[in-house]
C-alpha cells in the first residue's frame, strides 16, 4: 500500500531551546498528515451531521532523529483497520531528500460520539476510504 503524502514546513516556532522540534509537535504534524488523508469535509460532515470524531486511543513514538527550524518534512502514513472500532495509523516523519525515518509513530483510534461520550464502531464510509488507499 502506497502511503498517502503530507508536507510540513518546520519553523522557528517548532523547535526547542536546543533547536530540534519539540516532541509534541511531531503529534500535531501527524494529526495534520491524518486529517487531509481522511478529508477535512469528510470529518466535519461527521461532526456536524452524526455527531461523531475521533480520539487517539493509544500513542507510540518513537524518536530517530531530530528536526530543526528550515528542515522540509514529509509525513507518510499507512493505515489497518484493526476492528470495527480501532484503527491503526502508521505515520513516519522523513526529511526531503532522507533515506530514513527520523520518527516513527503508531497511533491508534476510535470514534465516539461526541454529545455522549461514548465508544462507536468506525463508520462504514471511512472505512471504505481508507481501505481503498
Amino acid at each position: 500500500m502506497e502511503p498517502h503524502r503530507f508536507d510540513v514546513s518546520v519553523y522557528y516556532e517548532d523547535t526547542d531551546f536546543s533547536g530540534l522540534v519539540y516532541h509534541a509537535n511531531y503529534l500535531k504534524y501527524f494529526e495534520r498528515a491524518r486529517e487531509h488523508l481522511l478529508g477535512r469535509s469528510v470529518l466535519l460532515a461527521m461532526f456536524r451531521d452524526e455527531g461523531l470524531g475521533f480520539v487517539v486511543y493509544e500513542a507510540n513514538l518513537r524518536f530517530k532523529e531530530g528536526a530543526v527550524f528550515g528542515d522540509e518534512l514529509e509525513i507518510r502514513t499507512t493505515v489497518e483497520v484493526k476492528s470495527e472500532f480501532r484503527a491503526v495509523f502508521k505515520q513516519t516523519v522523513w526529511r526531503h531528500g532522507g533515506t530514513a525515518p527520523m520518527v516513527e509513530g503508531d497511533l491508534h483510534l476510535v470514534c465516539i460520539h461526541n454529545a455522549e461520550r461514548r465508544l462507536v464502531r468506525l463508520p462504514a464510509h471511512v472505512i471504505e476510504a481508507v481501505r481503498a488507499r
